[in-house]
């Protein structure tokens, strides 16, 4: 099958701004957090260890455009202006920033160890990082109590997301350069 460079990264961008529209739908509110557990992470990681930095940025840029113009794609079916620059907004921020350095450290080959260290020291401290400070100024909360409401509760779950996502990177990889490699 021959597919074209530019017809192949629209295809991933495409399919990788559905995969995370999706998965935001699957949440659990926690009544003691601002925000909820999704699987919107462990996708966003994913979009990172797969895409180029290019294909990454984009990709989570389409995804706060359709959001922000209102279409139901944030978590739990949000969208809107509103929701993106109410107190969970610096998520979007941090997820877009995080995406690309994830995607310019990775490295060249697949490498378990690599992914998870880079996925896990890396992306999970610019993720939270925008997100409290975001999260303190909007909501008016010290950066102290954004962290323990918008951060704390979700590092173990987000850190087994991160592993997640590094071990479902390996097949998925694989079947993505197939169609790369093909003359």
């Amino acid at each position: 099958m021959n597919i074209s460079p530019k017809t192949l990264a629209i295809a991933k961008v495409t399919l990788m701004t559905a995969f995370l529209a999706v998965a935001s739908y699957i949440v659990i509110p926690l009544p003691f957090a601002v925000t909820a557990i999704s699987v919107q992470t462990l996708v966003v990681n994913l979009i990172a260890l797969l895409l180029s930095p290019v294909e990454a940025g984009v990709t989570i840029l389409v995804y706060i455009l359709l959001g922000a113009v209102g279409l139901p794609v944030f978590n739990a079916g949000n969208g809107g202006l509103n929701y993106l620059l109410g107190p969970t907004g610096g998520f979007f921020i941090g997820f877009l920033v995080e995406v690309i350095l994830i995607s310019l450290l990775k490295g060249k080959k697949y490498s378990l160890s690599r992914y998870v260290i880079v996925t896990v020291f890396v992306g999970m401290p610019i993720l939270y990082a925008f997100a409290v400070g975001w999260m303190a100024a909007v909501a008016g909360m010290t950066l102290k109590t954004a962290f323990f409401t918008g951060c704390a509760p979700f590092l173990p779950m987000d850190a087994v997301k991160c592993v997640a996502a590094s071990l479902i990177a390996k097949p998925l990889i694989n079947v993505m350069n197939q169609y790369e490699k093909e003359p």
